[in-house]
């Protein structure tokens, strides 16, 4: 075994160093003890205060574990029956249609679904929901129907067309939006209460949150954006997540630090156990809902970026805008979905094990949970476009340090 700090702080100095490089990042990675490294580099924003371990980042997609947690909780408790029609909870995901074209003008024709969508569906990407800037047909909604981007984290963002019918495909998108729009119907509580209650109070996750506290918004680090042509970083100072959202998006939402997310990586490593041995989930919901959960045969797919949006064009000042580029975790492996995690069914070349969990946030955050062998960590940077080179190269490249030099 070698050291991992050194090994971890070398990974970190590269990409903050390099070219192209990131503005800063910060990495936590934990066994079920504890942290077993923390470490950051370079700058919240170009040229100004240092990234630190505790600055806050806009999480995007990772929060989707999160909000996937209350959900299971609410299983726990008998409230909530992941294959009952989510409408039961949440009546207005009722009225979604499945999407049969679009006319010239991009009108969109809908019909009724041949079936309820279920939260199982929901916390599975099985509901027929998607992203506009993974996927042409809702960027036409947005440019030529006026669809607002999900990021608004308004109702009208979520109320978007069904592109098949409820459990035929994986398609990645606003459908954990959905799950904590059902966490609110059986609750009667805004989501961050229950969040703040139920998950991150116990974890003591106190810089996390839909709406930053001072302190929070004092450790926020900037937003940048990737030029094309040459790969520099342009700030994006104001671009960020609504403050006072109509919507608590459990898909999206929340802020938060590397720091942080370390805890809720290692209540999943210790079968659900919090710092001070209370169970913030049952030890049998962490193994049912650890297991591959999409339809026998049905496997994740490749996340293909698509042309900015309206949207996009407006808040980022680069050549060709974009919100993500294409994204495969571990090309060829075949990956599956658990609740809400991806599952990589084969070893990965990181030493990451068969059957761990993962996943990631749109402005390039990472994370990764092997509850084999006790290890998990969370990359944090803050940069569009999605699954860029530099950071994921990064993250990786931690990873395996962690593998190779972890005790």
């Amino acid at each position: 075994m070698g050291d991992l700090s050194s090994a971890a702080d070398a990974v970190l100095d590269g990409v903050v160093s390099g070219s192209p490089r990131v503005p800063g990042v910060a990495a936590v990675a934990t066994d079920r003890d504890g942290d077993i490294y923390r470490g950051a580099r370079g700058e919240r924003v170009l040229g100004e205060d240092p990234f630190t371990t505790d600055t806050v980042c806009a999480i995007f997609s990772t929060t989707k574990a999160i909000g996937g947690t209350a959900c299971l909780q609410l299983v726990e408790q008998g409230d909530l029956d992941l294959d009952a029609p989510a409408k039961e909870y949440v009546p207005r995901i009722g009225g979604l249609g499945v999407l049969e074209g679009l006319d010239d003008d991009g009108t969109p024709r809908l019909r009724p679904p041949k079936s309820d969508i279920t939260t199982r569906q929901l916390l599975t990407h099985t509901a027929g929901l998607t992203y506009d800037f993974f996927n042409d047909t809702y960027t036409r909604l947005a440019n030529e129907q006026g669809q607002p981007w999900v990021v608004e984290a308004s109702y009208a963002s979520i109320e978007t067309p069904l592109l098949f019918d409820p459990g035929e495909q994986w398609e990645y998108g606003s459908n954990i939006d959905w799950a904590g729009q059902v966490v609110e119907g059986i609750t009667g509580k805004r989501l961050g209460e229950v969040l703040d209650e139920r998950v991150l109070g116990p974890l003591g996750m106190d810089s996390t949150a839909f709406s930053m506290t001072p302190s929070m918004r004092e450790r926020m680090a900037t937003i940048h954006a990737r030029e094309d042509s040459d790969g520099s970083l342009i700030p994006l100072p104001g671009v960020e997540l609504p403050p006072d959202p109509e919507v608590h998006m459990a898909g999206h939402g929340l802020y938060g630090t590397a720091e942080d997310y370390a805890k809720f990586i290692r209540m999943w490593l210790n079968d659900g156990a919090g710092p001070d041995g209370e169970q913030i989930l049952r030890p049998e919901t962490v193994e049912m809902a650890c297991r591959n959960h999409l339809p026998a045969g049905m496997f994740i797919k490749m996340l293909p970026g698509v042309g900015a949006t309206e949207v996009a064009k407006t808040v980022l000042p680069v050549s060709n805008p974009r919100l993500s580029n294409d994204a495969e975790f571990f090309p060829g492996m075949p990956k599956t979905w658990a609740l809400s995690f991806m599952i990589n069914e084969e070893d990965a070349p990181t030493g990451r094990p068969a059957g761990a969990l993962a996943w990631a946030g749109l402005a390039n955050l990472y994370y990764w949970i092997d509850r084999a062998n006790g290890v998990g960590g969370f990359w944090a940077t803050q940069i569009f476009p999605f699954a860029d080179p530099t950071s994921v190269g990064g993250f990786l490249d931690f990873e395996k340090a962690v593998y190779d030099n972890a005790a």
